[in-house]
């Protein structure tokens, strides 16, 4: 980098895409439960007594996908 303002501009840039990314991330946790995820085959679900286990699998799948979509979008 040349000087401060490519720096700043960079800096800039970033902060938005991590934005972006959390703007995204916060609307599939706020909408993931009313179209099923978490609920999905594939998703592990214990409960013994006291003892409960979650660990969403497919859904976590899903999520990685759509968001390596929307990030290779940003990166074109």
């Amino acid at each position: 980098m040349k000087n401060r303002g490519d720096y700043m501009e960079y800096m800039g840039k970033i902060l938005i895409t991590i934005g972006i990314v959390l703007l995204i991330l916060g609307a599939v946790i706020l909408l993931g439960g009313k179209i099923g995820l978490g609920k999905l085959p594939g998703d592990i679900f214990v409960k013994k007594g006291n003892f409960t286990f979650f660990f969403p699998i497919v859904s976590s799948l899903i999520i990685s996908l759509i968001l390596t979509l929307i990030l290779n979008l940003f990166k074109k």
